[in-house]
């Protein structure tokens, strides 16, 4: 199927805040799936990974299909990212080799480097225009504190294999002393929906095909079948969707969903050096340059907080990063754009990319932490390896089904987590009735031994939906920044009308006031 001639902005799908790379950017148009199809493998996803996972396998002759549940490419979390290419390990190559040895180190270190320049050679090979640039980037600690955290981790940098990892005496900031910090080069920027746009024509021209407004909702025996009653066959799955929409308990108890927050300000052009920039605060700060349209943004991240837990504070998240970020670069103008994305975090530190547990032919990506552009194209070479029948070393590196005993600690905190969100089945709910919730927002509110989310729109209409979470059951909470349900338990997000967005549930909040048993047939996660 070829892209049509029409072009088509970005869907805005999993939330009201819009991006900088939503703006200004046309992607190419597919239509939704009209028909039953055959194919060596089915794809579902079009953010980075699975287009990079489309692309490794329809170069290399196999035929492929993409299934997408938003109205353009490109509508997940590629949308929302800072676009970071990083072998900067997100946590640290001190807890990779604590976790999993030097060995697995060594790998991790390798396979993100080598994502990398994947990116830039399909660019090059396929004369993508995506503003891709090597640079430096820069790692320092907070004030006050001193460098020894930076010091086992250079230590650590250089026994998995990155020799060029070394001292600076400061990162390149006119406004700001950083102290010593640890300096990576040959990292990487780019704009990730310009690089979706040239990958997803790529596919095609390799022979691919690619499906928008197409939800799957099963996956068995090797069908994939659509909510629009269509389907395909496919000898393999690979299933490309952030949090894995065909895993009940075995992957959402292994990670964990964070939201993560951006701003985008002008600074006068020259001021900032092009580089990449990060610090080690808990929660952690992560910093970009990006041109645009003759403008100068610097795109500032951080922030992490558990999905649906420690209260709706995205104001005060964009706050508390416009404040860090005037500090650090007192350049900084006005915050022209604010925005959010979801993360999922491993127990262990590590991605799941590889073949799903107890599945033949069903393969994931999922677990990227704050690697999610370099994982999804690390994604490509590794799963373009082993869908094909061929062994990779990176493999067992980021095995779905691995145990890791070491991470034995965070994984029951975690869960322990988890397990307290079902708490929200005893309270008595946000407002007293459904007259108290606002005109623009959204609350859960308790009618008799049941939970309804309730929506008031701007025009004061009231959307009535069931509270509980099609995956697990545990009560959303509503995310008044994006104008989400979201679930607090395992990170299942939701539009203002119950329309899934984000996995591990599959399927919607279904009306409130649906007959008994209705919710239980929609499940599809």
């Amino acid at each position: 199927m070829n892209p049509s001639r029409d072009k088509t902005t970005v869907d805005r799908g999993s939330g009201r805040s819009r991006s900088l790379w939503m703006t200004n950017v046309e992607l190419p148009a597919f239509r939704p799936l009209d028909r039953d199809l055959d194919a060596d493998v089915c794809v579902i996803g079009a953010g980075i990974a699975g287009l990079s996972v489309a692309y490794a396998l329809a170069k290399a002759g196999g035929s492929v299909v993409v299934l997408e549940d938003g109205a353009t490419i490109g509508a997940g979390e590629t949308a929302r990212t800072t676009a970071h290419l990083s072998n900067a390990f997100d946590d640290r190559y001190v807890k990779v080799a604590r976790l999993h040895g030097d060995e697995a180190a060594r790998l991790t270190a390798e396979s993100h480097t080598q994502a990398i320049d994947s990116v830039e050679e399909i660019a090059r090979r396929e004369n993508i225009e995506c503003g891709f640039e090597r640079l430096d980037g820069f790692l320092f600690v907070p004030p006050g504190e001193t460098s020894e955290l930076l010091e086992r981790e250079l230590e650590a940098c250089r026994a998995a294999g990155l020799a060029d990892v070394a001292w600076a005496e400061r990162a390149p900031l006119d406004g700001f002393d950083t102290g010593r910090c640890l300096r990576f080069p040959r990292q990487a920027q780019f704009h990730p929906l310009r690089y979706l746009a040239g990958l997803a024509q790529a596919v095609v021209r390799h022979g691919g095909q690619v499906f928008t407004g197409t939800h799957a909702e099963g996956i068995e025996d090797g069908k994939v079948t659509t909510k629009g009653g269509r389907a395909v066959r496919a000898r393999d799955v690979v299933v490309a969707t952030n949090a894995p929409i065909q895993s009940m308990l075995a992957l959402p108890v292994k990670q964990y969903p964070y939201r993560t927050y951006v701003i985008g300000a002008l600074v006068p052009p020259g001021t900032v050096t092009r580089a990449l920039y990060w610090d080690t605060l808990d929660p952690y700060h992560y910093v970009r340059v990006h041109e645009e349209a003759g403008e100068t943004w610097l795109v500032v991240g951080g922030e992490d907080h558990k999905t649906g837990q420690d209260g709706d504070e995205g104001e005060d998240r964009h706050s508390r990063l416009a404040h860090w970020a005037r500090e650090r670069f007192p350049s900084m103008g006005e915050v022209g754009f604010t925005w959010s994305g979801q993360v999922m975090e491993p127990a262990d530190a590590l991605a799941f990319i590889g073949k799903y547990p107890r599945e033949e032919h069903v393969w994931i990506v999922t677990g990227d932490s704050g690697n999610g552009m370099t994982h999804g194209a690390l994604a490509g070479v590794l799963l373009g390896a082993l869908v094909q029948g061929r062994e990779h070393a990176w493999a067992r590196v980021y095995d779905p089904g691995r145990l890791s005993l070491r991470a034995g600690l965070e994984f029951v905190r975690e869960n322990v987590n988890m397990a307290a969100q079902y708490a929200k089945w005893l309270t008595t709910g946000d407002y007293p009735d459904e007259s108290q919730v606002p005109v623009g927002s959204g609350g859960v509110i308790r009618e008799g031994l049941h939970k309804v989310a309730v929506h008031r729109d701007k025009e004061g209409r009231v959307h009535r939906l069931s509270a509980v979470c099609p995956h697990l059951g545990a009560i959303v909470v509503w995310n008044r920044e994006e104008g989400t349900w979201d679930c607090p338990a395992h990170g299942s997000r939701f539009d203002a009308r119950g329309g899934v967005i984000n996995g591990p549930a599959n399927g919607d909040l279904p009306p409130a006031d649906e007959p008994a048993g209705a919710e239980e047939g929609r499940r599809r996660g």
